[in-house]
Formats: structure tokens, sequence, C-alpha cells
């Protein structure tokens, strides 16, 4: 017998994306049912992730391979994770996740020598990444909008937003 939807329990088994060399960390709060059944991040081809960052590095990302988009995010510095590790949630809206636990965020920020800016893509990643992280000193936390299509900001008030992500990270 199924599960009720209000009883669905969503697992993050997506991995950080992050390298030495990592100076941005980008956090979502919990991937969508497209992100998890594709099993990549932002997959929801209305998500405006790819074009908001791309615009920030300086790298048309969607236009790529999605291992090419995550060569293209290491090489600039940027690596991407969720605050979310478990939670129940019916569909792909962060206002249905419930029963949220975070994800080990002071373990990863610890494991990043050169992290300078920990940056939450939309106000739930902000208020869990916010309570649960513990930045070293010279860490900036930056809250974003979300770029989510439910989050109906137009493109280009997204785009002036996550402007401010530039000085972290390495531009060719």
């Amino acid at each position: 017998m199924a599960l009720p939807s209000s009883q669905i329990r969503v697992a993050n088994n997506l991995p950080p994306i992050v390298s030495a060399g990592t100076r941005l960390l980008i956090l979502g709060s919990l991937p969508g049912d497209a992100s998890l059944k594709a099993a990549q991040y932002y997959a929801h081809p209305q998500n405006a992730f790819w074009r908001l960052v791309g615009g920030v590095v300086g790298v048309d990302l969607a236009g790529l391979p999605y291992p090419d988009r995550l060569e293209a995010l290491k090489t600039a510095g940027v690596g991407l994770w969720d605050v979310i590790a478990h939670a129940t949630r019916p569909g792909s809206l962060d206002g249905a996740i419930r029963d949220a636990e975070a994800a080990d965020l002071n373990l990863l920020a610890g494991r990043l020598p050169g992290l300078r800016a920990v940056a939450f893509n939309g106000a739930t990643s902000a208020r869990i990444g916010r309570r649960t992280l513990t930045p070293a000193p010279g860490i900036s936390l930056i809250d974003l909008p979300s770029s989510s299509p439910a989050h109906t900001r137009s493109f280009e008030s997204k785009a002036e937003a996550w402007s401010v992500l530039k000085p972290f990270v390495i531009r060719p």
C-alpha cells in the first residue's frame, strides 16, 4: 500500500559539488522531483538557476551538457549543495516541506579552505542555512531570490540580485 502524498519522505541524494578551489558555495533547499529523477541539480527546465549562475561566472551554462556545467562551476570556484538532507514533501514546492533535517553544512564548509561566501538560493534555504551554519570569520552569507519558476520575480530582477556573487568567483 502506497503512503499518502503528505507522508512522502524525500532524501537529498545529490552529493555536494565542490573542490579544493571552492570560493563560493551556493545552497538550495531540497532538490525538486525533476532534479531527483534526473540526479542533477536544477534539472527543471523552467528553473533559472543555470542562466543566473552563468551570468555570474561569465559562461553560458544553460547551453552546456550537465557534466560540463559542473566542470565550469568548479573552474569558477563555485560549489553547490542543499541545506536539507531529508524532509517530508509532496511535490517540489518549498512551501510543502515539513520535518526538515538539515544537512551538515558546517562539516562541508570546514573542508573548503578557500571558501569566501555562502549564498542561499531562496528564502527556505536562507532560513534553514542561517540557522544551521556557523561560518568562519570572513565568510559572507548572501540571501538570493529563488531561481525557481514558482518565485515570480522577473529574470532581470533576479539576475541583478545574483550579480552580487561576481566578486567571489573566478571569471574567464
